[in-house]
């Protein structure tokens, strides 16, 4: 590229008018939920993965999707998603749900939280 495209394309950035993927900030949330949870669940649309969707997960009751078949344990335990059971349980799932399946832990406080409020906000 010459400087002359280098130029007006940095020009285009800084002054707000670049692309919406380039401008938009992603939130520390959103980005440990890509890193971390976005291989089995999908948010952006109610479609079950490896996981069940998340879309509207804060206040929805534990095993409750339809079409997703999850293990006994979850859909018997009548919990409510809400950010202090979704902090107990991804600290620890098989702690919580003794049978479960989901097998990712989030041993740090921080991360849970920004990942927690970042689904709370959806």
């Amino acid at each position: 590229m010459n400087k002359v495209v280098i130029a007006a394309l940095v020009s285009l950035a800084v002054s707000g008018h670049a692309t919406p993927a380039l401008s938009q900030e992603v939130a520390p949330g959103q980005k440990l939920f890509q890193q971390r949870c976005g291989a089995c669940h999908q948010l952006e649309t109610p479609r079950n993965g490896v996981g069940p969707h998340l879309v509207g997960v804060v206040g929805r009751t534990a095993g409750s999707v339809d079409g997703f078949r999850y293990s006994a344990a979850l859909k018997g335990s009548a919990i409510a998603w809400t950010a202090e059971t979704l902090e107990t349980f991804l600290s620890n799932p098989a702690a919580m749900v003794r049978g479960t399946r989901m097998a990712q832990r989030f041993n740090n406080a921080d991360e849970r939280r920004a990942i927690i409020a970042f689904l709370g906000a959806q």
